[in-house]
């Protein structure tokens, strides 16, 4: 299982710009990663967020369906919403770039797969709550 944080502020969404591996760098997506053997989903994007930019995040409800990843089609990608915490700022500490995109942003960066359904997913949510 992997995690993603769909983390949103002011009615926009933190998308982050892949470095590595070479066939997916400066392709976008929200932070996350692989779920660890006896961790939560929860306590992973908690973790993985911490890693990846530096924050503190509190983890809402589910946002899209459950996206079924490239490659050999064995991961899952399951992404939550989330919010900062005590104005905590991320820093591109493991991606070549972060940006907040408003609603009509999202399709200005070129998103991986796996992410796509999750940004048609956010679309509404996002403009809910500009």
């Amino acid at each position: 299982m992997v995690v993603g944080a769909a983390i949103v502020a002011a009615g926009r969404v933190l998308g982050c710009a892949r470095s590595h591996p070479p066939e997916v760098a400066g392709r976008w997506e929200f932070p996350g990663g692989k779920v660890e053997p006896g961790e939560t989903e929860v306590a992973a994007l908690v973790r993985e967020c911490a890693e990846e930019l530096g924050v503190r995040i509190e983890v809402g409800e589910r946002i899209g369906r459950d996206v079924r990843m490239g490659g050999h089609g064995r991961s899952v990608l399951r992404v939550y919403l989330a919010v900062l915490v005590d104005g905590d700022q991320p820093e591109p500490l493991e991606h070549s770039e972060i940006r907040w995109l408003r609603p009509d942003e999202l399709d200005s960066v070129p998103w991986l797969p796996a992410d796509v359904p999750i940004v048609a997913a956010l679309r509404p949510v996002l403009a809910a709550a500009t």
